[in-house]
Parts: structure tokens; sequence; C-alpha cells
């Protein structure tokens, strides 16, 4: 089930957030609010998410620079920094958090306030992950999409089977360091690999050298096919793990169409 925030919600947000926020230097004109665009990637694998989220703002009736103001946050993997980034937000009183796409990007900023609109996009049932109360009645100040793509591993494992249906081992590539993408992912594709009767090897990997030795590891050879969940480095650059020395190229299951040539 898909739970999205309305177009006019969102106006409403940014409307309100002009009266709440401070005064500007010159106390005849009300400041211009601040939305924050929060994004664990790099500006050069996603700077089309930022082209998107300025055209949706301007087809809201904002104008970038005018009567709204964005400032665009690219971690580039360093997800570290994400404690200190929302305690500076925070500390700023922007208008709004937008964490598109960024599942650890919206825990941090909840975490961090209760009171800030945050929008968010996440993988994962955003009530499982304490973002909102419900589907129906999210409450607080959390709103936003659930893409649905953590629940859809025995999926794509189903449909990787299809394409290659002699293969018997997959290996599944996934990012420990994104501990919740990560067991999202692999929480049914045991039991689906099973009722297939296919073996599964967990290969884990945050770093493109990670990636490249996993594809080295003995156990992943054999297997010629792979099924990645992306996230973090996973997208830095567009496509490190087709490029990857020793990635297999008899197929892939590609979670973005980007990534193949």
């Amino acid at each position: 089930m898909t739970f999205c925030m309305r177009r006019r919600e969102f106006i409403m947000l940014l409307g309100g957030a002009v009266v709440a926020c401070p005064l500007a230097a010159s106390a005849q004109q009300p400041a211009v609010p601040v939305v924050s665009f929060v994004s664990g990637r790099s500006i050069e694998s996603s700077a089309r998410f930022g082209a998107a989220f300025r055209k949706a703002l301007n087809e809201s009736g904002y104008l970038e620079g005018q009567t709204v103001m964005v400032e665009y946050h690219w971690l580039d993997g360093q997800y570290d920094r994400l404690p200190a980034l929302m305690a500076e937000l925070v500390r700023r009183r922007v208008a709004v958090i937008a964490t598109p796409g960024f599942g650890d990007g919206a825990l941090a900023a909840k975490a961090a306030t209760a009171t800030i609109p945050i929008v968010f996009g996440v993988a994962q049932d955003p009530v499982k992950l304490g973002l909102v109360a419900s589907l129906a009645r999210p409450g607080g100040n959390a709103t936003g999409i659930n893409l649905l793509s953590a629940e859809i591993g025995a999926k794509r494992l189903g449909l990787l089977h299809d394409l290659v249906p002699k293969a018997v081992r997959i290996a599944v590539l996934v990012n420990p360091a994104n501990s919740w993408t990560a067991e999202a992912t692999l929480r049914d594709i045991p039991d689906a690999a099973r009722a297939m009767g296919l073996q599964i090897q967990v290969l884990k990997a945050s770093t493109r050298s990670e990636i490249e030795a996993a594809f080295g590891h003995p156990r992943a050879r054999p297997g010629r096919c792979s099924l990645r969940r992306p996230r973090r480095v996973l997208h830095q650059p567009a496509r490190p793990i087709c490029d990857a020395r020793g990635a297999p190229r008899d197929s892939r299951g590609l979670f973005h169409r980007r990534w193949v040539g």
C-alpha cells in the first residue's frame, strides 16, 4: 500500500512555514522559507533528483530563489555526517527537511526534531520504521511515500530465475552499513529461494573495493548471477557494480535501468 502526500499539503507546510519563520534582517519583509534537500548520494549521480524536486516546487507555485530557498546537502555516502547535519538544520529552524529516497536521512531527521515538517521517500513501511503512526493518519511531523522497493526482493529473485532458469546459485549483494534496508531485502529471499531450488550467497559491500572483492570471492563465482539491492555507496558512482572487476556478465538483477549500458 502506497502512502503519499498531496501537493496541497506540501503547499500548506511551506505556507505555514512562512508565517512561522523568524523575520529577516529587514523587519518590513518576511523571511523566505528554507527547504533543506538531503540526499545520501553524490551530486553527480543524483542531479536529476534535484532537478525533479525544483520542477515540482515550481509547479506548486514556489520559485527557487524567489519565494523559497532550497539548500542541497549531498552526503556522497558519508552517513556519519547525518547527526551533525540534522542538528544544524534544527538549530537554524529550516522550514522543511526533504529526504526523497533516503530512509536513513528521514530517520535522522525524525530523531532530531518533532516539529519541523519532514517529507520523505523510503523503501520500507514507514510505520515499521517509526516515521508515522499509520498510513491513513500519519500524525506527527513526517509525511511522504513508501517506494515498496525493499518489500519486493523475493519478486525480483523470481524474475531473475525466470531470466536465467539454469542458474542454481544466486549472489545477493547488500550494504551492511544500512542494516534496516539489508534486513528488509533479505527477509523473504531465503524462503523464496528454497521454493525455487536455489542457493543464496549473501555478499556484503560498502565501498567500491569491497564490491570488487565480493565478486572475487570464490563462492560468488560459480553462480554467475547476482541480485543487487542498491543503497548508499552502491549508488556511487551510478554503475560501480556493473564495472567492478569480476562482476558476473551473464546476468544481473539490477534495481535501476541506468546501471546497464
